[in-house]
C-alpha cells in the first residue's frame, strides 16, 4: 500500500508539475494551447497508469463463501448422529478438491475412523491405517496455501513435515486456529451439520472412533446412510420348571359311617 501510495504522489506530483508550466507558458497563442492540452493529457495518462499498477499490486483475496454447487459438496455421514454438508473451493484449491472428489468416488473413505480428535482443535480423518501413517495409493499433493483463513468448520488437508505431502488425510476446525493459515491447504468449509463433528468422539486416537459411514458427492445423489441402532436387549430367558416333583394330592379321607 505504501508503494502503491508513493506512484499516486509521484503521479498526481508530475500532474501539478505539468500544469504549472502549461500555466507559465500559456500566454503565446494558439501553439501554447495545444502544447498545454498535450501536457493534461500526458499528465492525466500517468495518473491512470499509476492507479492501474496500484490496482495490480493490491493482492485480490477469495470470495468468503460461493454458491452451493452439488458438483462442489462432499457429504459425510458420521456414526456420530447424521449427514455433514461440506462445500468444497474448487476455486482455491482445485488439485485438493479433484482428489477428495476422485477418492470419494472410489468408496475410500467409506468406514474410515477419525483418529486424531483434540478438544477446542481439530478432528482428524482420512487414514486407512487409522494411525495417522497412512493414505491413498494416489501420489502426493502438491501444496496450495491460499489466503482462507483456519474458521470454526474450515476444511484443510493434513500433511507431513514437507509442504506438498498431502495425500488424503484431512481435518476440520472445531474453534480458529489462525497459526495454521498459509501453512495447510484450505479447501472448503462445513456449511450444514457442525453438531455431528461436535459430536466426533475425542481423543488421540478415540476410545471408540466415530466413523465415517459413507462420504459422496452431492450431485451424486446418494441418500443418507444413518448409524444403525443398538441391537435390542435379550428378552430375559423363561423360568424354568423345577426339577424336584411335585407332590401328590392327599386323597381326601374316608368319611366314617
Amino acid at each position: 500500500m505504501r508503494f502503491t501510495s508513493a506512484l499516486k504522489t509521484v503521479a498526481i506530483g508530475f500532474a501539478l508539475t505539468a500544469s504549472s508550466v502549461a500555466f507559465a507558458q500559456g500566454g503565446g497563442g494558439g501553439g501554447g494551447g495545444a502544447e498545454e492540452m498535450k501536457k493534461a493529457e500526458t499528465a492525466a495518462k500517468a495518473e491512470q497508469n499509476a492507479k492501474s499498477l496500484g490496482a495490480q499490486l493490491t493482492p485480490q483475496l477469495p470470495p468468503a463463501t460461493i454458491p452451493a454447487d452439488p458438483q462442489n459438496i462432499w457429504d459425510l455421514d458420521l456414526s456420530s448422529g447424521g449427514r455433514v454438508r461440506i462445500q468444497l473451493r474448487p476455486d482455491i484449491a482445485p488439485n485438493h478438491v479433484e482428489r477428495i472428489k476422485e477418492l470419494t468416488r472410489q468408496g475410500f473413505y467409506n468406514g474410515l475412523k477419525f483418529h486424531r480428535v483434540i478438544p477446542g482443535f481439530m478432528a482428524q480423518g482420512g487414514d486407512p491405517k487409522g494411525d495417522g501413517t497412512g493414505g491413498s495409493t494416489l501420489p502426493d499433493l502438491k501444496a496450495e496455501f491460499n489466503p482462507m483463513p483456519h474458521l470454526r468448520g474450515t476444511l484443510s488437508m493434513a500433511r507431513a513435515q514437507s509442504e506438498d505431502s498431502a495425500n488424503s488425510q484431512f481435518f476440520i476446525v472445531l474453534l480458529p486456529r489462525m497459526q495454521l493459515d498459509k501453512k495447510y491447504t484450505v479447501f472448503g468449509r462445513v456449511i450444514e451439520g457442525m453438531q455431528y463433528v461436535d459430536a466426533i468422539h475425542e481423543g488421540e486416537p478415540p476410545a471408540d472412533p466415530t466413523v465415517i459411514l459413507q462420504a459422496s458427492i452431492e450431485s451424486d445423489g446418494k441418500p443418507p446412510v444413518l448409524a444403525p441402532l443398538p441391537p435390542p436387549p435379550a428378552p430375559e430367558p423363561a423360568a424354568l420348571p423345577s426339577k424336584k416333583p411335585a407332590a401328590p394330592a392327599k386323597k381326601p379321607a374316608p368319611k366314617k359311617k
